[in-house]
């Protein structure tokens, strides 16, 4: 690769001092450009940062580069000012798909929006969620009694999917991972590994008495009745990684800590 690639960078940063911080000194180090004429997006934050920054620049083809601001920082590299542009060039990428949400609310409205994490289904009230769970057009639990359910992305299934002890997939597997939150009934019921072809619908039964939101990373949607759920192929983000630090190893070496 050239030395001249990546050069042009754009930086985004979380809302905290921390980051800002970090904006200020690495723009004066490298520049900062316009977005529409960066070769390379550095995301400055931590993972709730890094997730809005892939939304956002989803549509555009530029790879992201994330440097940890933030806490857990599972999406981000080490944060080092250092070097930035020949790091950039040495970084592993890492493609993800995300899943594409279709939810219609109790007045009718559609809502749409997309996820590379998660979708997941949350009880608004005291009482639990009583669910529908059909995949690929065949019932596969006529009722789920829950505090909510999940369907992660192998990107998403260290996140949320993960403390609701669902399983860690691989980050190039085909799967998707559908995770119940509290089940009640079915009691022993602990989830299903799903292909990633797989088209989902979620009916959410006795609406009216049992509010449901449905949630795709960061966009929620009240009141839902009912909402499908597929991974989208037409729409990818390219993410850079240190290294020995891709995602595809931060997954499997996750599932090796204690």
């Amino acid at each position: 690769m050239s030395q001249s690639a990546y050069s042009r960078i754009a930086f985004t940063a979380a809302d905290t001092a921390v980051a800002r911080r970090a904006l200020s000194r690495l723009a004066r180090r490298y520049g900062n450009v316009e977005p529409d004429k960066a070769q390379v997006v550095v995301a400055l934050g931590g993972d709730g940062h890094m997730l809005q920054t892939l939304h956002r620049f989803v549509a555009t083809g530029i790879p992201i580069y994330g440097m940890n601001r933030g806490s857990v920082g599972f999406l981000m590299n080490d944060y080092r000012e250092d070097e930035l542009p020949a790091r950039i060039r040495a970084a592993e990428l890492t493609s993800i798909h995300p899943l594409s949400m279709r939810a219609v609310d109790t007045l009718g409205k559609t809502h749409r929006a997309i996820a590379f994490n998660e979708v997941s289904f949350l009880r608004q009230r005291h009482q639990a969620a009583k669910l529908g769970v059909t995949v690929d057009g065949r019932s596969r639990l006529a009722e789920l009694i829950c505090d909510g359910l999940i369907v992660a992305t192998p990107a998403g299934s260290t996140a949320y999917n993960l403390s609701a002890h669902g399983p860690i997939l691989p980050m190039n597997s085909p799967l998707l991972a559908m995770t119940p939150i509290s089940a009640f009934r079915p009691r022993r019921w602990r989830g299903a590994i799903l292909p990633d072809s797989a088209k989902v619908l979620i009916t959410v039964l006795e609406a009216e008495k049992r509010p449901v939101s449905a949630v795709a990373d960061q966009f929620e949607v009240r009141n839902v009745v009912r909402v499908e759920i597929a991974e989208d192929r037409r729409k990818a983000v390219k993410i850079l990684f240190d290294p020995g630090h891709s995602l595809a190893e931060r997954i499997l070496n996750e599932q090796f800590v204690f």
